[in-house]
């Protein structure tokens, strides 16, 4: 029965989260008013909120107008219940098993939302790392504390890291503008300085460009220009400096990692006004730095699997759709998904195939 129970479970959360889905990104409140057509705004009765039987019955049109119901809907509810379904087979009924329930509904609400609006809330994001480090702190599952903070930083550092070289190279190599009090740049100098003087160093020093960002109203960063180019080389050097080259790149990720977060859930506080931001060339949003980093929360080292699956599904998927601008956010989602379940195998499987 547990197995069945999580289905019905999974197609009854998917039909919240297309409420979540369609209000969110817009402001609106997801439990007022009732659920409605969104083309009519008829309210639905309950013979047409039974999820996938009442699409089915309605042969896809709304009672009501008669108008499409859009094919999010049961997409939505038949993923999420079949995502639950595996877990049920993965987990015994139990308080972890719920705990991964919650981990999916998150990643399936980011993921389509992220398809519709090129956009990842921060809401969802720093909610999915709150919960996985609150879980790791209070529970160790599903992973133990120091994993998951580890995990959440060095994965959030990387991203930030792929991001600023990306940009860079779109830029041809041009300075980008700074934030003021803190954004990109001081991710950079925390990686750079991370690696040289240690993760709490590196932080603390990227921390004081932030507090002399804000009290002068004006960058006080090192450019682009420098650090991007220097991280490399002194990664290069640290044998010679008597440094681990593991350790230097832990803590410059950690470092980086720090900064990511913060500056985001900065942001998520206090926006830019409207007109304030300016276009400028980027290979990667920091909703999928944020987004790694939470699953940095849940995966640890797999997290950076993840990316890697969500890296290939990408490009598979780009090239085969003839697409030059894709969301990666469901890719990240589906990575990471994936390495939750199968990551250990998937790495055991690998290191054979290596002869290892």
């Amino acid at each position: 029965m547990w197995p069945l129970f999580a289905l019905v479970l999974g197609l009854l959360v998917g039909s919240f989260l297309n409420v979540v889905i369609g209000r969110l990104p817009k402001g609106e409140s997801i439990l007022f008013p009732p659920s409605h057509c969104p083309q009519c705004g008829h309210r639905l009765g309950p013979l047409d909120l039974i999820p996938l039987l009442s699409y089915l019955f309605l042969r896809g049109r709304c009672r009501y107008c008669g108008k499409p119901i859009p094919l999010r809907y049961p997409l939505v509810e038949g993923l999420t219940g079949g995502l639950f379904l595996l877990a049920a087979f993965f987990y015994p009924p139990s308080l972890e098993a719920f705990l991964v329930f919650a981990f999916l509904a998150f990643l399936v609400a980011l993921a389509f939302i992220d398809l519709d609006t090129y956009e990842l809330p921060d809401g969802l994001t720093y909610g999915l790392l709150g919960l996985g480090l609150l879980f790791a702190y209070a529970l160790a599952f599903p992973l133990p504390f120091p994993e998951a903070l580890d995990g959440a930083l060095m994965a959030a550092g990387g991203l930030g890291l792929v991001a600023g070289y990306g940009g860079l190279f779109l830029r041809r190599f041009r300075e980008g503008k700074a934030e003021v009090p803190v954004g990109p740049h001081q991710v950079h100098m925390a990686a750079l300085l991370g690696l040289l003087l240690g993760p709490g160093v590196g932080m603390a020093l990227a921390f004081l460009s932030w507090a002399l960002s804000a009290r002068t109203k004006r960058p006080v960063v090192l450019p682009d220009r420098l650090t991007l180019p220097l991280l490399p080389l002194a990664l290069f050097l640290t044998p010679f400096l008597g440094l681990s080259p593991l350790e230097a790149l832990k803590g410059s990720l950690l470092a980086a990692g720090g900064l990511a977060l913060a500056g985001g859930l900065y942001w998520a506080f206090r926006p830019l006004p409207e007109g304030e931001e300016e276009e400028e060339p980027v290979a990667m949003g920091y909703g999928d730095v944020k987004l790694l980093g939470a699953l940095g929360a849940w995966l640890g080292a797999y997290s950076f699997l993840a990316l890697f699956l969500g890296v290939f599904a990408g490009a598979f998927l780009g090239l085969l759709l003839r697409q030059r601008k894709l969301p990666f956010g469901p890719y990240l989602a589906l990575g990471g998904v994936v390495a939750f379940f199968f990551g250990e195998a998937l790495w055991r499987a690998y290191l054979a195939w290596l002869g290892l």
